[in-house]
């Protein structure tokens, strides 16, 4: 899908001699009028033409949301060169630019007006749930790649910032409303319908206040994850038994039959992996989605350039979610105060992010604890083990003696639907222990202070004129609290008192510009400081070259530090046999030096298990046979992550100012790469049993421990965008994206997870107002196979190919827009990662009515 380019390249030069005018004979539309008036705050937070950005940044305003086949902003971000989207459930989707994409993305930021929404426990954002309504976006900046040398912690793929509409300047009442289905043509389900209304008033109150409100209410039936794909398909391979046979069968979406749920049985001479039967993620939740979010602003000025603006947002979610597991939200709050201070050479800026789980839960928790509650791990495979033995006494072949081993260990086991099934669910997401329930209980606090100044603009600007040099500098201060609920994190240090972490930091940017203004070079240094890490620095600098407005060339070297997130550093879970445990010294002293990898022992049990079953071994000969498989884990405590890149670009317009283009290449170094690994430790002391203790999972505990990869990672990419006006209204474009894993210096296991395509493309074709104010958009989106490796499931993402498409009319009189359209129209469901939902049709009807569009 590539190669597509060429084909829009060819439209733009047999249209260029045609297409001067519409057939209204208006001129067309000038792409220079656009692009050069295109403001951007982003990339160098300051106000700079998008095309002189030192970095790439890619701009969506509300016209051109307006016009995508998405049916929201939020959605149309997914269109932009570079995005890969990561679809957990309809109503939590994960942006991710330039590799190592996971479904919680840490290294990329999600700003509202400049402020982070993350949810302070994870370091990420919730998806949409603080995201401003659709009726108030003013534009949507998106910078891919490393910002940390400006916006510190965790910008290290990238960030987008979602800019809303000022009271001052956008008075009235808008309304909107969409109407969707999903599930057409779903065996299983009947088509389900969707709904999100949204409201958004604004009023100016004299010359100094002014409001604004917004509220938007969703409510719909989520995506469902049903892949049974088995993820342990070789556990048996020794014995033949694969596919339906296999007794250790590991579907993707089923629960309580993970490698934690299994154990190896001798039976009649030969080792078996026996799995519990589990439930699949159907059985253990609830698919329908409802959320609620809103906002409310007050804004004062004191002047016409100098303003104060309080802002409170709030949002109560009713949806799946994932993570290494996935969730069910259930009342889950998060809300933001804040308040900000905006004058032509200052910004400040403070705000204060609350977030309560509420009555969620962690489904395959849920699913282990249902199969567990009926009969205990040791009491199933004893039973297991008794009826096998007595059936193949009786002459019973194997595959019918596992089959009724397992219905006879099953027997009592809850139903799904049955009243005694729901009343579990209804216990078991009470129990904050994940060991013996599901409640996932968090509340958590993330304070902001950050300010900006740029004293050349105002307070020196005889400085400014003599050498030339632009000052800009800022500071933030951030701080972490969290509710130690005993489960999900403790204190470690001080227990019962509430848990703090956080970093300061600061940054200063020189700017100059040479020959008459064609040349501007700009440098950056960062200064960070994290409670438990010494200072680091990020520097950035950056050339553009510019020898006319229509060419722009760029050059940058950026270096960026991460350090970990809360949960990263203390997170202190017991999951089903399982601890995961926090990276940093007060979290897990003593867990690393002991630890053996899950790898080496699970290649140590396979090949027990191959010579007694193949070569006729005893079991105790197999374990000395092999024992030199077992290898200590290399992994210790958590280091900041760090990457170097380096980036080259160039925007210019093209063909008569009708062709925008866009393009860069970047390479990119990560040192230190935060991670999770699987270490066991052996339940006893003497040395020399370490292989007798490790063959079986009754004599050792399992850790999922935060580390470093001990690899240096190298990746680069490239990506084009392009636009071409062929008249006022027709619009012809696309964007291809490439990365590439390049290379690691050892392989050491944690230099994977790259989980990024090779190729993205979009193309699409828009016209606003084709024949009477009648106007259509349609995209297509092809997106490689790529090979997705985390900690819930691993396996090859198969390729994606979308049609997206719309048609608007506008009722000019009525102040009133009706969109009908549907992503995925051709609905071949798909998905975006291994472990997630399948992604089908939506297909909606969209009506906003607003005094000025």
């Amino acid at each position: 899908m590539k190669y597509l380019f060429f084909l829009i390249l060819v439209i733009c030069g047999i249209t260029q001699t045609t297409a001067q005018t519409d057939s209204t004979g208006n001129p067309a539309d000038s792409l220079r009028k656009i692009q050069l008036n295109e403001i951007v705050v982003t990339a160098s937070r300051v106000s700079e033409s998008v095309l002189k950005s030192p970095v790439s940044v890619d701009v969506i305003d509300a016209r051109r949301i307006r016009l995508s086949a998405q049916p929201s902003y939020f959605d149309a971000i997914e269109n932009i060169k570079g995005v890969q989207l990561l679809t957990s459930s309809l109503g939590f989707k994960v942006y991710n630019t330039r590799g190592f994409a996971t479904t919680t993305n840490v290294r990329f930021v999600q700003l509202v007006d400049g402020r982070d929404n993350q949810a302070p426990h994870i370091g990420a954002p919730i998806a949409s749930a603080l995201a401003p309504s659709d009726l108030d976006i003013q534009q949507v900046e998106l910078v891919p790649g490393v910002a940390s040398a400006l916006y510190g912690m965790n910008a290290l793929n990238g960030l987008v910032n979602i800019l809303t509409r000022n009271p001052f300047n956008s008075e009235g009442l808008s309304i909107g409303q969409k109407t969707g289905l999903n599930h057409v043509g779903n065996d299983a389900l009947k088509p389900k319908i969707y709904s999100e209304t949204s409201i958004r008033y604004a009023r100016r109150i004299g010359e100094r206040f002014a409001v604004k409100v917004n509220l938007v209410y969703q409510k719909g039936y989520d995506w469902v994850a049903g892949n049974r794909d088995d993820l342990n398909p070789n556990g048996n391979a020794s014995l033949g038994l694969f596919g339906a046979d296999n007794p250790a069968y590991d579907p993707v979406n089923g629960y309580g039959n993970e490698a934690a749920n299994r154990r190896t049985l001798t039976l009649g001479g030969k080792r078996y992996s026996i799995g519990r039967t589990g439930y699949y993620e159907a059985d253990a939740t609830d698919y329908r989605l409802q959320n609620l979010r809103g906002d409310l602003s007050l804004h004062y000025r004191f002047s016409p350039t100098i303003e104060l603006a309080y802002t409170y947002q709030g949002a109560t979610l009713d949806n799946v979610y994932q993570r290494t597991n996935r969730f069910r939200l259930d009342n889950y709050r998060l809300d933001q105060h804040s308040l900000t201070l905006t004058s032509p050479s200052v910004q400040i800026r403070a705000y204060r992010s609350r977030e309560n789980t509420g009555d969620s839960y962690n489904i395959r928790s849920m699913a282990e604890n249902i199969d567990k509650s009926f009969k205990t791990d040791n009491q199933w495979f004893t039973d297991f083990t008794n009826q096998f033995n007595a059936d193949t006494r009786a002459g019973a072949v194997v595959n019918d003696a596992l089959w009724d081993a397992r219905a006879i260990a099953d027997r009592g086991r809850p139903v799904p639907g049955t009243p005694a099934f729901n009343d579990l669910i209804t216990k078991l997401r009470d129990i904050n222990n994940w060991d013996i329930g599901a409640a996932l209980r968090v509340q958590s606090w993330m304070y902001h202070v950050e300010g900006q100044v740029e004293p050349t603009r105002v307070m020196w600007q005889r400085f400014r004129q003599q050498t030339g040099i632009t000052i800009q500098a800022g500071f933030d201060f951030r701080r972490y609290v969290v509710f130690p609920d005993g489960n999900y994190f403790i204190n470690p240090t001080e227990p019962g008192k509430n848990l703090v972490y956080g970093k300061t930091g600061g940054f200063v940017q020189l700017s100059r510009t040479f020959f008459e203004d064609k040349l501007k070079v700009a440098g950056s240094l960062r200064l960070d400081k994290n409670y438990y890490f010494d200072a680091r620095l990020n520097p950035r600098l950056s050339m553009v070259y510019s020898p006319t407005d229509n060419h722009n060339i760029r050059v940058s070297y950026q270096n960026g530090y991460r350090f970990p997130s809360l949960f990263e550093g203390f997170t202190n879970i017991n999951s089903g046999g399982v601890k995961r445990v926090g990276g940093l010294p007060i979290m897990s002293q003593g867990i690393y030096e002991n630890a053996y990898l899950v790898t080496s022992i699970n290649a140590f049990q396979a090949a027990i298990t191959t010579d007694v079953n193949t070569n006729g071994l005893t079991t105790n000969q197999a374990i000395q046979k092999n024992k030199g498989l077992l290898k200590q884990s290399p992994y210790t405590y958590l280091k900041p992550e760090q990457v170097n890149s380096f980036e080259v670009g160039y925007k210019g317009i093209l063909f008569k100012q009708r062709l925008f283009v866009d393009v860069d290449a970047y390479y990119s170094t990560y040192k230190n790469f935060i991670a999770q690994v699987n270490a066991n430790l052996a339940r006893g002391t003497n040395p020399d049993s370490l292989a007798y203790y490790f063959s079986s999972a009754n004599t050792q505990d399992r850790y999922r421990l935060w580390t470093n990869s001990q690899t240096r990672v190298f990746n680069y990419g490239a990506s084009l965008g392009l636009r071409y006006s062929l008249t006022q209204n027709w619009s012809v474009g696309g964007n291809a994206a490439f990365a590439q894993l390049d290379r690691a210096e050892n392989g050491d296991g944690l230099e994977s997870s790259f989980n990024t395509p090779r190729w993205i493309t979009n193309v699409n074709v828009s016209n606003g107002n084709l024949w009477r104010g009648i106007g259509f958009s349609v995209n297509y989106k092809h997106q490689d196979a790529f090979l997705w490796q985390s900690e819930l499931a691993t396996g090859t993402v198969a390729p994606i190919n979308t049609l997206d498409a719309q048609v608007s009319y506008r009722l000019a009189k009525l102040n009133l827009l009706v969109k009908a359209g549907g992503t995925n129209i051709l609905n071949q469901p798909y998905y975006t990662f291994i472990g997630g939902p399948s992604v089908g049709g939506l297909y909606y009807t969209n009506l906003v009515w607003e005094p000025h569009f």
